[in-house]
Formats: C-alpha cells, sequence, structure tokens
C-alpha cells in the first residue's frame, strides 16, 4: 500500500476549489478566501485509513501551464470541481479538464478522477443526472460527489473517497463495461482461494472461512453471519456454494459484489494481506524477505517449515500412495505463476515404480532448494502461503541459518543437518551412476533416463547414529584447470575413478594433490564399476599406494550394476565423514564406521 496520498483539486476560477481545502481544515466556511490555499498536509494518524495526505490546489491566476502540467504528474488522485449551479463548469469537465489530465498522464497507469459538485447549498436540484452520463464515458472517474464548502455537507466524505481511490483503487480490479472483475483480479482471487482451501476439496468450508476472516479482518464470522454470506451467494448463482461450504465461484461472486457496491476496501484488505500490490503482482518485501546469511553458514528448513511443507503434500496426494503423480504435481503448483520444478527433479530426488516424487523425495527437492538457493525458497514459500497459513511475519520464519562450520570443526560437533559432497572424476568415470545409486535406481533403471532430464544433484536422506540427515550429492564437471570455488565448497569429496580404465585415476590423483591435500575436507576414493576386471592404472602410484601415502582410507569399491537396489552403505560413510570431519583420515575413519557398524547393529 502507497506511503502517502497526494490529492490534487482542479477546476474553473470560483467554482470554490480553495474553499473545500479551507473549510475541511478549519472546520468552518472562510470569511476570507485567498486566490490559493498552501499544500496541507494531514498527519495519518486523523486520517481513516492511517496514510498521510497532501492536498493541493490550484488557481489559474496564481499557476502557469508548467507548473499545473507538473502538479498533475505528481498527483495520486485529482478531484475536478465544478459549481452544481454552473452548466459553464460542468461542460469544462469534459471539454477540456478530462483532456488535459489525459494528455499529460500515462496511459497505463492513468490517475483516477473524482467529480465534485461543490455549492449544493445553492440548488434544490441534484446534477448527477448530468453527470451519470460523463462517468460512464469515462472509466477512469471513480465517483461524483456532490459538496458544499460553505455548509461543510460532504467535505470529509469528498477527501476521504480521494484517497480511497488511491489506495482502494477500482481500475485494477474491475471493468465497468463488462461489469466483471479484471482477469488479473480473478487470477490472484484464485490463487488466495487455493491457498485458504487447507483441505484442497475446492470449498471453503465454516473453519476455513473463520480462518480467511481471521487472517485477513482480524476476527471472526458469527456463525449466523456466515451463513448470510452463504444465502447471499445462494440467492444470485446456483453453483457458488456446495456442500455448505463457498466454491471458487461463490468466493468470486462475493468480491464481485464488494466492488460493485462500492467496498473496494474489502477486497484490497484480503489481496494485500495476501501479498499483492497496487498492480495485482505479489509484491517483493512479501516474496523476498530479507534473511542475513554469514560467509561459511548454511541455510536449513526448520520444523515448522517441514510440517507446513507436509501439509501441503498430504492436500495434493489425492489417492494417498505417498508420491505425487503429474496431475497432483500440477494441482501443488496452481498458485505459481510458473512451473518451479521440470523433469530433471525426477531424477534430483527419489521416486516410485511410476517414477512419481515420493514424499521423501518431495521434502528432498524443498531441502535441495533451500540450500542451494535459499530466496527461491522463500519466493516458493510465499507463493503457497506459509507465513499466512502459520501467521508469521514472512517466510524467513521458516529458515535456519546454520552456525560457521569453524565453529563445527573447533567444537567438533555440528547442529546442522544438510551436508553437500561434491563429486569429481575423470569424463565417463562413473559419477552420474553414484548419484543415481544413492536414489536407488540401479544401472538398468539408469539407462531410461533421457539426456535432457538429466540431473547434477542427487539428495536423499541417511542415518549416522539415529539420526536422519540429508545428503546432497553434486556432480562437477571435469574440468581440472578451472574448479571454481563452488566446485570445491562442500563437507566431504568423493574422487571417482572407472577400476576398467587405465588413464582414469590419474585425474583424481591430481585434483586430491592440487585442491585437497592441504584443505580440512575429508575426502573419499571411489572405485567405481567394481563388478568389471580392475586394469593397473597409468599414475606412478596405484590407488592404493596413493591412499596410503596420504593418509586416505583405502579406495571403496562401487558398482551400481546389481539387479537389486543399490546399498547405501557407502552414502552413509559419506555422511558420517561430513558430519566429523577431524576423523577423516585413514587411522580414524575404521574406526568410526566400526562404531557407527555397532550402533546400526544395535
Amino acid at each position: 500500500m502507497r506511503k502517502d496520498v497526494r490529492i490534487l483539486l482542479v477546476g474553473e476560477p470560483k467554482v470554490g476549489k480553495t474553499s473545500l481545502i479551507m473549510s475541511l481544515v478549519s472546520e468552518e466556511f472562510p470569511d476570507e478566501v485567498p486566490l490559493r490555499a498552501e499544500e496541507i498536509t494531514i498527519p495519518a494518524d486523523v486520517t481513516p485509513e492511517r496514510v498521510p495526505t497532501h492536498i493541493v490546489d490550484y488557481s489559474e491566476a496564481e499557476q502557469s501551464d508548467e507548473q499545473l502540467y507538473q502538479e498533475i504528474t505528481k498527483a495520486n488522485v485529482i478531484c475536478i470541481v465544478y459549481s452544481v449551479n454552473n452548466k459553464k463548469s460542468i461542460e469544462k469537465v469534459t471539454s477540456h479538464w478530462i483532456p488535459l489530465i489525459n494528455d499529460r498522464t500515462d496511459k497505463d497507469s492513468r490517475v483516477p478522477l473524482i467529480l465534485v459538485g461543490n455549492k449544493s447549498d445553492l440548488v434544490e436540484h441534484s446534477s448527477m443526472e448530468t453527470i451519470l452520463p460523463i462517468m460512464n464515458q469515462y472509466q477512469d472517474i471513480e465517483t461524483c460527489v456532490e459538496c458544499s464548502a460553505k455548509n461543510l455537507k460532504n467535505i470529509s466524505e469528498l477527501f476521504y473517497y480521494a484517497q480511497k481511490a488511491v489506495l482502494h483503487p477500482t481500475g485494477p480490479l474491475y471493468c465497468p463495461e463488462e461489469k466483471e472483475m479484471k482477469p488479473s483480479c480473478v487470477k490472484a482471487l484464485t490463487r488466495i482461494f487455493k491457498v485458504s482451501d487447507l483441505d484442497n476439496d475446492g470449498i471453503l468450508n465454516d473453519n476455513e472461512l473463520n480462518f480467511f476472516q481471521r487472517t485477513c479482518f482480524n476476527t471472526p464470522l458469527a456463525p449466523q453471519a456466515l451463513e448470510d454470506v452463504k444465502n447471499v451467494v445462494r440467492r444470485n448463482m446456483t453453483d457458488g456454494v456446495k456442500d455448505n461450504g463457498l466454491t471458487l465461484k461463490g468466493f468470486l461472486f462475493l468480491h464481485t459484489l464488494f466492488i460493485q457496491r462500492g467496498r473496494h476496501e474489502t477486497t484490497w484488505t484480503v489481496l494485500r494481506r495476501f501479498g499483492y500490490d497496487d498492480d495485482l503482482e505479489l509484491t517483493q518485501d512479501y516474496l523476498f524477505p530479507l534473511i542475513k546469511i554469514p560467509p561459511d553458514c548454511t541455510t536449513e528448513l526448520n520444523h515448522n517449515a517441514y510440517l507446513f511443507l507436509q501439509s501441503v503434500f498430504d492436500k495434493h496426494d489425492k489417492d494417498r500412495d505417498c508420491a505425487l503423480s503429474p496431475d497432483e504435481v500440477k494441482d501443488l503448483f496452481k498458485v505459481f505463476p510458473y512451473m518451479p520444478w521440470g523433469p530433471d527433479v525426477n531424477n534430483t530426488v527419489c521416486t516410485n515404480d511410476k517414477g512419481w516424487i515420493t514424499y521423501q523425495g518431495y521434502l528432498s527437492q524443498w531441502t535441495l532448494t533451500t540450500y542451494l538457493d535459499v530466496q527461491r525458497s522463500l519466493e516458493y514459500l510465499g507463493y503457497l502461503g506459509y507465513s499466512i497459513i502459520y501467521e508469521q511475519e514472512s517466510q524467513a520464519a521458516a529458515m535456519t541459518v546454520t552456525r560457521n562450520k569453524r565453529i563445527d570443526l573447533q567444537k567438533k560437533q555440528t547442529q546442522r543437518s544438510v551436508f553437500r559432497c561434491n563429486i569429481l572424476g575423470a569424463r565417463g568415470s562413473g559419477k552420474s551412476g553414484f548419484l543415481q545409486a544413492f536414489l536407488g535406481r540401479n544401472l538398468q533403471r539408469q539407462r531410461k533416463i533421457r539426456e535432457d532430464h538429466k540431473s547434477f544433484y542427487a539428495i536423499s536422506t541417511t542415518y549416522v547414529y539415529g539420526q536422519e540427515k540429508y545428503l546432497l550429492l553434486h556432480e562437477v564437471m571435469p574440468d581440472f584447470d578451472f574448479l571454481s570455488e563452488a566446485d570445491l565448497a562442500c563437507d566431504v569429496v568423493c574422487l571417482v575413478y572407472d577400476v576398467n580404465n587405465p588413464c582414469s585415476f590419474e585425474y583424481c590423483a591430481k585434483v586430491y594433490k592440487r585442491y585437497f591435500m592441504d584443505s580440512k575436507t575429508p575426502c573419499m576414493l571411489i572405485a567405481a564399476k567394481s563388478d568389471v576386471h580392475e586394469v593397473r592404472q597409468h599414475y606412478s602410484l596405484s590407488p592404493l599406494e596413493f591412499c596410503r601415502k596420504h593418509k586416505l582410507h583405502p579406495p571403496q569399491p562401487f558398482t551400481c550394476n546389481t539387479p537389486e537396489v543399490p546399498s547405501k552403505d557407502i552414502y552413509t560413510k559419506l555422511t558420517t565423514m561430513a558430519m566429523y570431519p577431524c576423523s577423516h583420515t585413514r587411522v580414524w575413519l575404521p574406526v568410526l564406521l566400526f562404531l557407527l557398524h555397532v550402533f546400526t547393529l544395535y
């Protein structure tokens, strides 16, 4: 909503523009009226909408045309004042003032107009019969107010309507010619309906309507008031109420009715509570609330965020199979302006036999997004209405910023739940297979993945000492000379080589010696494709000798060419190394893994 409102009064000389302003300020008709009133500011605490309001007078005698044009450009709303007893001043509204204002304002952002019929105390008839055709002709005209500066009739109402025309404009909501809401308004209210439909059954029941009412207006509806609302809808349409709940059609009808009856503020209150600006776009402040992330810290979803995401999953998993079909995914993301997940997501997280994202896969994808791009995660939670449903100030309340990794190293313990493992290796060494095996896919299933649906990430859960943790695998492109900071920033490194390719290990050895030999990041060598014949590597040291020399754990044999689901043991080892980096040397890792094995047995 705007921070302030600027009202400009224009019109022919002697129609009473200055008198209207002075009567408002002094609450009495002035004995002497200057040629032009100075600009006045009404403080926020004395206006109905709690917004500072600037009122600007125009005088043809004291101001040039250029000054008038500047004021028109700065105005948020313009009151065209005419005298109800002066026919010529009424004619000038359409012959001079409206064309002049339209020429000086942008077509796409026309300023709202208020027609003001002053001096109603001098006549016994109304000018509305003459004015109504003008209002029908020009859609920029919000309303017409007849008033009297002399007896103070409708003075405060005039400025209230002017303020309302800025803060609660009709233009973005409604098309008078078509007598229906504009598509952008329908789209916004449809999203609001879907967010408020907590069980996704297509109707707002009494509990959901009351929650909506409290959310937007800070007060619930009495049972009788709820019935009265539904009865209004029933009387006007056949499919507005179903199973004693309000359908989307009924919800949209009510807002059309509010607008047609001049209660725009009701619809605007709803729209703004759900994050919309004057152009019916979600505001940047709503989608991207401020969150500070110090260096060497990561972002994770907190417990409440996972509970919310679980409720979103449950309300869209219509067949209760703990997976989201393509149609269910599409339905979930109807509150988004675009589809946020592409086909690569199905190869990033766990899916069922049909290739549908499972509940665990769904949470994993949210965890991945939050870790890699917290701003994107905030945006997505905004579309889903997290801060509204959970009554939080913003989506930032869903985030946990972890402490600096150096503190974890000093204390030799971590509070984090998500750990990143970067996978490096020569081209064709088996990195992609290693990622997909983590998601339970053997080589046979992996061969069905289309190249354009391939993902360079895989994320799922592992259990370390009974604690559920997320392990995020990232396949780094094999460009030895140009590994970026992002390629190197991780909690544990996997160096993958093909046991059947004699040139494969050399890449791992060089990467380790150049980038990781002196770092505190734990490393593990993976002897991939261990189901085929192992050949001698064309390097001065064998992989085992290399590991002994650099005090690394011996290479871990791995294959995804198995009839069953590949084992997750190796991924548990990687998560353990990430959690306890101080224990990654060859001396300590076997002890750590033995303890892990014992704990698992008991």
